[in-house]
This record gives structure tokens, C-alpha cells and sequence, in this order.
């Protein structure tokens, strides 16, 4: 299929009307017709109180159809900021502020930290209603009194240079940058995808990513509504269902991290069977290495090809991917450019010869015009006309992209970016703490985890625990260091700046 679809509402226009768009294991699907009504009811909703335009929604909603429909549905019109339901207080605040959230939207029923917050800072809240029996992700949206109706309002569908999606991503200072994703950015992405997998109407896709992330949205759900298939919402990754899910759904493929991998792989020697009779066509993995090893052992037990792609935010998720059979596969690769163009280039931008490290740099539709209110991050981050990914690697002489290592400072845990500034000035409020730095140690399921070097304060005591118990009150998990070693003095460079590059090696941790 190939096909000019620039925007969210014109992409949704390519599945059959009764073909079925978005389904739950054990629910009622719900068709692309009924998807359709869905997306148009909710711009006209979203207009009669007043909300249209650039205007930002921020969505705070558990993975499943009712987060994928509410994610279309808000993108198709306005600007879409789907954030972690995950994340504290403190974090909701720092990210309904940045992004200058005209609404939040939380399901109907759950607590959750970011409603405090959104009152605090006089952000309407919008409570999702679920009607599963209505078909998966079917809703309706109860507005605040503070926003009454406004009488012959209709929303329209945005344009293809209208901002569709926000999502923050960390940078080596404290602050995360903004990342505005248009709508022709968004959809030339699930293009790419679509491409690379040659999905087709008749593929059913296994949503198991979170719904807040570049790749869940791009490539679990954007991408398989392109070619007019089938996305089947999960709560969540639970390795415990998986194999139920794939037994009940018959799911031709899913997306997923490597330790999501990882994972599912412990637990199939317990689901031989279900494992055998599966329809993949094809897994694919994503977000960080996935180890040689697993890709065998993956394509062993489910008897499919396992594609590797690589992607970031900025890009709308997908730059290169290894591709499906009869193509060439070369594992420890995550293969040629799919879809934007991407080189290796040496320090002055040129491009380097076969074989030779250099940075990543990229551009294309897929790729963001640049970062909101940052003229330093994107004087820094581009060069000559392309993004620089901040990612070392090599390209052999047929195009194949090898990852060699990053220029950035990022701790990439299990494909989730975490900026160890950010840690740092958590750490620093503790009343104990006198100097701090975060930094990566290797973890061999997740690639890498977080650690952090403490000096406290003299004649004062704390140990690792109630650090960890401090941070842990004031970041979501994943951000919490699961390592803190209590020094004397941490060692530093050679004009006395703390390092955090080798630092593990330094302390002896690795």
C-alpha cells in the first residue's frame, strides 16, 4: 500500500469501515467506522469547551484501548501529550507546567498525583468514561463546570504542519528538552514502519509498549492502523499473560524492548505449546541492543523473524531496521536507513568511509523541525542540515548500521532515557547530601541501570537505603538508583569536574 496520508485523521481513513480496528483480549473490538465517529465526536467535544487548535492535552490513562483511542482521538485535532501515570507529584508538576496544558484527561474513577496537581496549577480535568461494551477504547469525556459548552462549536481536523504529539526527552543538562512532532512527522513515521514490515490489513498487532512512549505510539499503534489492520490493547508488558494473550488474540506480530524479550523467554519453556502454535509472522525489538543471543533464542522457540530497528523521539521513532526475509538480516545490526536517510558523520559533518565510528545523523519527514524554546540544544543538534542522534557507530559497506556507543551522558535503561542530572538535584535536596553524581553501570538484562556516588555532609548519617527511599518518593521508579555507594570523595577529571563517564569502572562496580 502506499498512500500521501499527512495527518492522523486522513491516516485513520485507510481501514474498511467494518474491519476491525482496535480490540482487547476477551472484549468487544471496535471497528475503524466506529473508530472514526469516535475521533470526530471528540474534536467537537473538545472545541465546545473551548479547546482547539495548538492547544496542548496532556493524557494521563493506563495502557489499553480506552489510552490508544483517547490518544487518537486528542492528536486527530489538537496537540496530544501523553504522559506516565507513573511518574510523582513532583514530576507532574514540572511537566503540566512545561508543557502548558490547556487540559488533562485521567480516567474516570482512579487516583492519580497528576489531578492534585492540575488543580493546583488551575488545569481543567477531564474525566474519560470507558463503554467497553461499546466496542475497546470506546469513551465519552466529562468536562469541569469551569469549562461550559460553547453552543455551535465543531472541532476540525488539524493541518499537516499542526503539532500532533509533545513528549519530553532528557537531555545531558537537568532539564528534559520538548519534542513537538507534527502531524506529516507522525505519519510519515508509521509510513516507514508500515514499509519495513509490510503490514497489511489482515495483520493483527499485539500492543504489549506503554502508550506514552515514541515506539508504542509509532510503531505499535500508528504504523498497523496505516495499512488498515488490527491493534489489540493490553494493559501493560505482563510476561505472566503474554502467553495467553498470544494463545486468545493470534496476534501475527508484536513490538517490544529487549527485556520484554528477555522476559517472555523465561517463561516459555511452560508455554511449549502455546509457543509452537503461534501465527507470528514476525517480532520485532527496539529501543535498545537487543543481545545476539536473544534474537537466536527468540526466533528459536517462536519459529519467526526477529527485526531490529533503532529509533528515537526526535524521529519519530524509527530511523533504520533491519529488514524482513528474503532481505537480509544481520543480527548485531539495526540495519540500513528505513525511511529517513542516515550516514555516519566525522566531527565536521562529512560523511565517514565504511568501517569508521563517527556520530549518527539523520534527517527526513520523520524527523522534528527542532526543540521548543531550546536555541542551544538546537544549535547543538544539528548539523549542515542533519540531526545529530548523539549515537556513535559504523556503517558497513552495504549500509548496515552497527551502534557503537552514545556521545551523551543518557543511562539508557532497558530503552527507557533517564537524565542522571536529573537524579543528581534529587539527591541534592536530601538534607544529608553534599555532593552527588549519577552515572551508568552495565546490567545485563537492561543494558544499563542506575548508580550514584554520595559525599554526605559532615557529621550528618544516612545510608543507601533511605536515599534510595528519598528518591524513590520524588521519581518514578525506573529513575532510582538501585546502586548508591557512599564516598568520602568522588574521584574527578583532570580539571576537577566530577565525571560520570567511567566512573563505574573507577569505583570498581563493573
Amino acid at each position: 500500500m502506499t498512500d500521501s496520508a499527512s495527518t492522523i485523521a486522513t491516516l485513520l481513513e485507510h481501514g474498511s469501515e467494518s474491519h476491525v480496528a482496535l480490540s482487547a483480549p476477551g472484549g468487544l473490538p471496535l471497528t475503524y467506522g466506529a473508530l472514526r465517529s469516535l475521533v470526530s465526536g471528540t474534536m467537537d467535544a473538545l472545541a465546545s469547551r473551548g479547546i482547539r487548535g495548538g492547544d496542548r492535552v496532556a493524557i494521563v490513562l493506563d495502557n489499553g484501548p480506552e489510552m490508544a483511542a483517547a490518544f487518537l482521538s486528542i492528536a486527530a485535532g489538537v496537540t496530544a501529550a501523553p504522559l506516565n501515570p507513573g511518574y510523582r507529584a513532583e514530576e507532574f508538576e514540572f511537566y503540566l507546567t512545561d508543557l502548558h496544558a490547556k487540559l488533562l484527561v485521567v480516567a474516570a474513577g482512579k487516583d492519580s498525583a497528576a489531578v492534585g496537581v492540575a488543580d493546583r496549577l488551575g488545569i481543567p480535568v477531564a474525566r474519560l468514561v470507558a463503554y467497553p461494551e461499546l466496542g475497546a477504547g470506546s469513551f465519552d469525556l466529562e468536562f469541569p463546570s469551569s469549562l461550559p459548552v460553547r453552543a455551535g462549536a465543531s472541532g476540525a481536523a488539524a493541518g499537516p504542519d499542526d503539532i500532533a504529539l509533545v513528549l519530553h526527552t532528557s537531555g545531558t543538562t537537568s532539564r528534559p528538552k520538548i519534542v513537538p512532532l507534527a502531524q506529516r512527522n507522525v505519519c510519515a513515521s508509521a509510513r516507514n514502519i508500515r514499509g519495513t514490515l509490510s503490514l497489511t490489513p489482515d495483520d493483527v498487532g499485539l500492543c504489549i509498549m506503554p502508550l506514552f512512549h515514541i515506539h508504542g505510539l509509532m510503531a505499535a499503534l500508528l504504523a498497523p492502523l496505516s495499512a488498515g489492520g488490527t491493534v489489540s490493547c493490553t494493559s501493560g508488558f505482563n510476561a505472566l499473560k503474554f502467553f495467553s494473550w498470544l494463545e486468545g488474540v493470534q496476534p501475527t506480530w508484536y513490538t517490544g524492548v529487549p527485556t520484554m524479550h528477555q522476559a517472555i523467554l523465561k517463561r516459555a519453556p511452560n508455554n511449549s505449546e502455546i509457543a509452537a502454535g503461534n501465527r507470528l509472522r514476525f517480532i520485532r525489538s527496539s529501543s535498545s541492543s537487543l543481545p545476539t543471543r536473544v534474537l537466536g533464542e527468540l526466533q528459536a522457540v517462536f519459529g519467526a523473524p526477529v527485526v531490529e530497528a533503532y529509533g528515537m523521539t526526535e524521529a519519530a521513532h524509527q530511523m533504520a531496521s533491519n529488514p524482513l526475509p528474503p532481505l537480509e538480516r544481520k543480527p548485531g545490526t539495526v540495519g540500513p536507513g528505513a525511511g529517513p536517510e542516515v550516514r555516519v558523520a566525522d566531527e565536521n559533518g562529512e560523511t565517514a568511509a565504511s568501517g569508521v565510528s563517527g556520530e549518527i545523523v539523520i534527517r527526513g519527514e520523520n524527523v522534528m523541525r527542532a526543540y521548543e524554546n531550546n536555541p542551544k540544544a538546537n544549535a547543538d543538534a544539528f548539523i549542515k542540515g542533519w540531526f545529530r542522534t548523539g549515537d556513535l557507530g559504523t556503517m558497513d559497506p552495504d549500509g548496515y548500521l552497527t551502534i557503537s556507543g552514545r556521545l551523551k551522558e543518557i543511562i539508557n535503561r532497558g530503552g527507557e532515557k533517564i537524565s542522571p542530572r536529573e537524579v543528581d538535584e534529587i539527591l541534592m535536596a536530601h538534607p544529608a547530601v553534599h555532593q552527588c553524581v549519577c552515572f551508568a553501570i552495565p546490567h545485563e538484562m537492561l543494558g544499563e541501570d542506575v548508580a550514584a556516588a554520595v559525599v554526605l555532609k559532615e557529621g550528618v548519617e544516612a545510608d543507601d537505603k533511605e536515599l534510595r527511599q528519598y528518591v524513590a518518593g520524588r521519581l518514578v521508579d525506573f529513575k532510582v538508583p538501585r546502586v548508591i555507594v557512599i564516598l568520602k570523595e568522588i574521584p574527578v577529571g583532570a580539571t576537577g569536574k566530577l565525571q560520570r563517564i567511567g566512573l563505574a569502572q573507577k569505583l570498581g562496580l563493573v
